[in-house]
């Protein structure tokens, strides 16, 4: 079952037993961190706590008040777009070199306050 959305935009569900076999884990495990992870990450927007959810090999979703940015590492663009990032040849707009993100920063660097849970 999927959803559209205006604009043509189809939203998917997560195929589970996919993330599953290719995590070599239990659907059940999945299931169980998705559902936490997420259940965490409402409690803690909730309450009006800052959150960083790390994304291994991708980046870092961002989340402070009402903004919300992706910084996404350096060697993930690199790995899709066939081009290396620090030369600055990867992007014809150059704002976009502000989310890029070393893996070499500090998480809690990243936000104006200091403070934030950091999901892994």
């Amino acid at each position: 079952l999927s959803c559209v959305f205006p604009g043509d935009k189809v939203l998917e569900p997560l195929k589970y037993a996919k993330v599953a076999m290719d995590a070599s884990v239990s659907r059940r495990k999945v299931e169980g961190c998705i559902l936490g992870i997420t259940s965490l990450l409402s409690h803690c927007l909730g309450k009006g706590k800052n959150a960083a959810l790390v994304l291994r090999d991708v980046g870092v979703l961002l989340i402070e008040g009402r903004r919300v940015q992706m910084k996404f590492y350096s060697d993930f663009l690199e790995r899709i777009t066939g081009k290396r990032i620090l030369e600055g040849a990867a992007f014809k707009v150059p704002q976009l070199l502000d989310t890029v993100l070393s893996r070499m920063v500090p998480i809690a660097s990243l936000t104006f306050t200091g403070c934030i849970v950091v999901f892994p």
